[in-house]
C-alpha cells in the first residue's frame, strides 16, 4: 500500500504506520513511523518516493544510523556517486560520503543558494544529508526552496521567456573565489566542470517545470548581453528564494534531510560560524539524468564529463613474468 496524499498516512506490509507531516504550503514534510536502522518494506519506500515527489524535500528525526545504514537507505532510491567532484573529505572506507563540517572554509563564510553540482551535465537526482551526534543546540539550520513552485508562480509572459533561455553553470570563478588559490580553487582550475542547462527543465517523473537556476553555479544566460543576463538572473534568483516557497530545517542528532536536487535549491546561512560547537553532517548524492528543456533539448557538457555512480577502483594485476 502506498501513501494516501490526502490523508498523509500509509501502512506498510509489516503493519507500521507511516505519517507525512507537511511543514509549509509548498515545500518540505517530516516523515514519521519509519526506522532506518531496519530494512524498509516496499510500501515504505513507495511512501517516501511519493512524499518526496509532492514536497521536494522530506525530513526524518531520531534516525541514529551509521555510514553503512546511510548507504543502504540511499541505494533504495538510486546509485550513489563519489562524495564530491572536488571537495569530498569522506570518512575512511566510505568514498561515497561527503563530510561537511561547519569549521571548513565554506562553512565559516556560509553558502549561496545552490542546487548541488549543476556544473556537470547530469546534476545529481537527489541528496541525503545526515546529522551525527555533533550538532549545536541551535544555529546551523538549512533552508530549502521549491523550484517548481517558483516557476509556476511566474507571470505567463515571464514563463514564456524563461522557457526559451539557456544558462551556463560552472564551479568557481564567481566573485573572485579563484583569487585566494585554496586547494579547492586549484582543483577546480585544473579540472573545470562547466555545463549549459535549460533555464526551465521538465521533471521526468511528473512533467512539472522547474526554474533551474541558482546563485551558486549559474554564471550567465546564453545569447544575451552581460547587463541583460545579470538583470534577468537577479530576477530569477529573487523568484526562487521568495520566503513563501521555502522551509527552514533545524538540525538535531539523528536528523536526515532527503531532497530532490532537480526541483530544489538550498542554503546553509553559516550562523554556526559564531558558535563554539562544530556541526558535522554526512551527505550522499544519487546520480542524476541529463536535464531536458521545454523544447526537448538536453543539457550540454562544455568542460568535464558526467558525474557517474561511484565504481570501486579495479585492483591492479601483477605484471606478467618476463621470460629469461
Amino acid at each position: 500500500m502506498g501513501l494516501d496524499i490526502g490523508s498523509n498516512r500509509a501502512e506498510d506490509e509489516n503493519g507500521e504506520h507511516i505519517e507525512v507531516r507537511p511543514l509549509s504550503v509548498f515545500t518540505g514534510a517530516e516523515i514519521h513511523g519509519i526506522d532506518l536502522r531496519k530494512p524498509l518494506a516496499p510500501a515504505a519506500v513507495r511512501a517516501v518516493r511519493q512524499a518526496l515527489a509532492r514536497w521536494k524535500v522530506v525530513f526524518f528525526r531520531d534516525q541514529h544510523i551509521d555510514h553503512e545504514q546511510h548507504l543502504a537507505f540511499a541505494r533504495l532510491f538510486g546509485d550513489p556517486t563519489h562524495a564530491h567532484p572536488y571537495d569530498a573529505n569522506p570518512p575512511e572506507g566510505y568514498p561515497q560520503i561527503r563530510t561537511i563540517s561547519s569549521r571548513s572554509t565554506s562553512g565559516r563564510r556560509g553558502e549561496r543558494w545552490h542546487t548541488d553540482v549543476t556544473g556537470v551535465v547530469n546534476p545529481p537526482f537527489a541528496s541525503i544529508l545526515r546529522a551525527g551526534r555533533q550538532v549545536p543546540a541551535y544555529g546551523g539550520d538549512t533552508l530549502f526552496t521549491n523550484l517548481a513552485a517558483a516557476y509556476e508562480h511566474l507571470s505567463p509572459p515571464l514563463q514564456r521567456l524563461a522557457d526559451t533561455l539557456w544558462a551556463r553553470h560552472q564551479f568557481g570563478g564567481y566573485n573572485g573565489d579563484f583569487d585566494n588559490q585554496t586547494v579547492y580553487a586549484r582543483r577546480v582550475q585544473a579540472e573545470p566542470r562547466v555545463a549549459d542547462h535549460p533555464v526551465v527543465r521538465v521533471l521526468p517523473d511528473s512533467g512539472e517545470r522547474a526554474l533551474f537556476v541558482n546563485p551558486g553555479f549559474t554564471r550567465k544566460l546564453l545569447g544575451l548581453s552581460e547587463i541583460e543576463s545579470r538583470h534577468l538572473l537577479e530576477l530569477f534568483f529573487a523568484a526562487i528564494t521568495q520566503p513563501e516557497y521555502t522551509v527552514r530545517f533545524r538540525w538535531a542528532p539523528g536528523s536526515i534531510a532527503f531532497w530532490d536536487n532537480r526541483a530544489t535549491a538550498h542554503q546553509g546561512p553559516g550562523d554556526f560560524a559564531y558558535l563554539d560547537t562544530e556541526r558535522v553532517l554526512y551527505r550522499i548524492t544519487l546520480a542524476g539524468d541529463v536535464p531536458v528543456g521545454v523544447d526537448g533539448r538536453e543539457s550540454v557538457a562544455i568542460a568535464g564529463g558526467r558525474f557517474e555512480p561511484y565504481a570501486p577502483p579495479v585492483p591492479a594485476t601483477a605484471d606478467a613474468a618476463v621470460p629469461a
